[in-house]
């Protein structure tokens, strides 16, 4: 299996030799003038704990019963804090799917936990709703649910 990008011979992302991955996703990180505010609704949207840091002032978001906020266990959530607010449309963003839920439901839990709707340029015909985060970070909760998902990969 080959790489989708090109790697310069300084990068050791990828070992040719073996094909095996030598790197994971650790932490994404949120950029937040409010960090408490988004930090809640990441928390509540996605179900996981927060911890606080008080020495870089930021907030650690990780699945319950996770060993932690470092990441070890999966990729968890730094929201960070930052002085200027966000300017322009994310180039990353974040893909949820419903969970025990449809769509909907999940579209209006989340703009109860203070989501809005955005318009980011899509078709009025496409199976996503993108939402932004009390900040405006955009992210799309996707037409299938995890279960459908699983149905059909079987």
């Amino acid at each position: 299996m080959q790489p989708h990008c090109t790697l310069s011979a300084h990068d050791h992302v990828w070992s040719r030799k073996t094909g095996t991955v030598t790197v994971r996703i650790a932490v994404l990180a949120i950029d937040a003038r409010d960090v408490s505010r988004v930090a809640e609704f990441w928390a509540a949207a996605l179900g996981w704990d927060a911890w606080p840091d008080p020495d870089e002032g930021g907030v650690s978001l990780a699945p319950q019963g996770s060993a932690g906020q470092s990441g070890v266990g999966g990729p968890s959530i730094d929201v960070m804090p930052v002085p200027e607010a966000k300017a322009g449309k994310n180039r990353l963003h974040f893909d949820l799917r419903a969970d025990g839920t449809t769509q909907a439901e999940e579209v209006d839990r989340l703009l109860a936990l203070g989501a809005t709707r955005v318009d980011v340029g899509q078709n009025p015909d496409v199976s996503w709703v993108v939402l932004a985060d009390p900040e405006g970070n955009e992210f799309c909760v996707l037409q299938r649910s995890v279960q459908e998902v699983a149905a059909t990969s079987r």
